[in-house]
């Protein structure tokens, strides 16, 4: 590659790059992380340790969102201007060396492209993520459990942290349900890919006979919104209970009526949160998740009509796999709305998504 092609590929990929950052609206990120920044640097922030964990986590995220933008946008600046220096590339050791930096940045130019897919109203949000096993008894609570450890693998190899809101085990093994939060910028963009329910193929390993057994579990997947978000909620329509919280933790857990469960009466929506949590952190934690259901509720609705003008239709109903996992007699995992497949299901099992999610993602375009 000539030095003057290696010096119009780098302004080209800087004006890319710069467009790139503008629609992620990378500067009205940094103004956030400057305000988490200013409460961080308050003499009372541990106060309340769990309200300081929260601000510091999302300021941890955006820090690394924001300095990989501004990294590769300083690399492709510092390397143009060094190509600049010997325009006709009479030094052959910086040329090569030029050449391929220069592909490597467009390479990482093009894997961070990919959030300008995620355009979504909440998209740039956390995600709220609950697993429900479905049908396949046993099986299927075991199938709800390593769902779970595949988003947790997920969000430890893209850096997001993880919390626990509430668990159901099962009864002999697995999960009867669980929800977590995964926190970070656009995890519910990529992770909303994931809503709907999942297949699985394998022999049972609960079963003495050892046969193939068919599992499902319900992934729902909602956007974390933040406190002041524009969801009114009349006190009239909620039902609100307190009780004891039940299983694994510590002493207060089970001796205090912590746990928190509130019904939205005119949708009968119901949420349940029970932890280590004190009553009033419960309550809050289950109104933040009841509004991310009820703003998930009318996303579809909206959707709804919009299909309805179109004329046309599209069954959402349980059992209707979005994905199948298949580990007997052959190991294949398949999506079936992208079509996207992979025989490596050991790695989609130890949270390698990406596949699966930007295919997703390329098919939703235009829709």
């Amino acid at each position: 590659m000539a030095m003057q092609e290696i010096i119009r590929k780098l302004s080209d990929l800087e004006v890319r790059t710069l467009d790139a950052m503008s629609k992620l609206q990378i500067e009205v990120d940094r103004a956030s992380l400057n305000e988490l920044d200013v409460e961080i640097s308050q003499s009372d922030f541990w106060l309340d340790s769990d309200h300081a964990t929260d601000v510091s986590q999302r300021a941890a995220a955006l820090r690394k969102h924001i300095g990989s933008w501004d990294d590769l946008l300083g690399a492709i600046q510092a390397n143009r201007d060094l190509a600049d220096l010997d325009p006709t590339g009479s030094d052959n050791e910086l040329l090569v060396s030029l050449t391929e930096t220069t592909d490597l940045l467009v390479s990482t130019f093009e894997a961070k492209e990919f959030e300008l897919k995620l355009s979504g109203p909440h998209d740039k949000s956390g995600a709220i993520i609950e697993i429900h096993a479905g049908t396949g008894g046993t099986d299927a609570q075991d199938w709800a459990q390593m769902l779970q450890r595949m988003y947790l693998r997920y969000a430890e190899q893209n850096g997001f942290s993880v919390e626990l809101i509430s668990v159901s085990p099962g009864e002999e093994a697995g999960l009867k349900s669980v929800t977590f939060e995964i926190n970070g910028p656009y995890a519910y963009g990529k992770l909303k890919s994931e809503q709907g329910v999942h297949r699985l193929v394998r022999l049972s390993p609960f079963n003495s006979d050892n046969l193939r057994q068919t599992s499902f579990a319900l992934v729902e997947v909602l956007p974390q919104l933040e406190a002041k978000a524009d969801i009114e909620i009349d006190p009239k329509d909620l039902r609100i209970d307190v009780y004891r919280s039940g299983g694994n933790g510590g002493q207060s857990v089970n001796t205090t009526d912590s746990a928190v469960r509130i019904t939205h009466i005119p949708t009968n929506t119901v949420v349940a949160i029970q932890n280590e949590r004190s009553q009033l952190q419960n309550r809050e934690k289950a109104m933040a998740i009841l509004k991310a259901r009820l703003q998930a509720l009318m996303d579809e609705q909206h959707k709804a009509e919009v299909t309805d003008l179109r004329g046309a239709t599209q069954s959402a109903d349980w059992g209707q796999q979005i994905r199948s996992y298949v580990l007997h007699p052959y190991t294949k995992v398949k999506d079936n709305r992208s079509g996207v497949e992979t025989s490596q299901a050991a790695e989609v099992l130890d949270g390698n998504l990406q596949a699966f999610i930007d295919g997703y993602l390329s098919s939703q375009i235009g829709k």
